[in-house]
């Protein structure tokens, strides 16, 4: 059973920075993409970054170019996948999830049909 556990978020003023880690286990990710959701109060829930674990391609929302990055790390038996943000603003407040999708051809990243969800960390930007 796949497990995905996010830490990292917090409240932070406008213009700053958070890091959001997600640790992912209970199988191998050599074929899968991870990426990262969000969700604000009353929105759908929104792509935000996605990487494929093999190659490390890289797929950002329109919303967050140039100002978050996606990157992935594996070691004992557990994947990590980390969202950097920078230069936030109000409009980043939202619960962030981490998800996994499986079995994915290696290279792709998908912005959709994710298999596996973390219970999300919220991210609150005060301007």
């Amino acid at each position: 059973q796949v497990q995905l556990v996010e830490s990292g978020g917090g409240l932070v003023q406008a213009g700053g920075s958070l890091r959001l880690s997600c640790a992912a286990s209970g199988r191998a990710f050599s074929n899968s993409a991870m990426g990262w959701f969000r969700q604000a109060p009353g929105k759908e829930r929104e792509f935000v970054a996605g990487i494929a674990w093999s190659g490390g391609r890289t797929y950002y929302g329109d919303s967050v170019k140039g100002r978050f990055t996606i990157s992935r790390d594996y070691a004992k038996n557990t994947a990590y996948l980390y969202l950097q943000m920078n230069s936030l603003k109000s409009e980043d407040t939202a619960v962030y999830y981490c998800a996994a999708r499986t079995a994915y051809p290696p290279g792709g990243v998908p912005i959709s049909g994710y298999d596996y969800w973390g219970q999300g960390t919220q991210v609150t930007v005060s301007s």
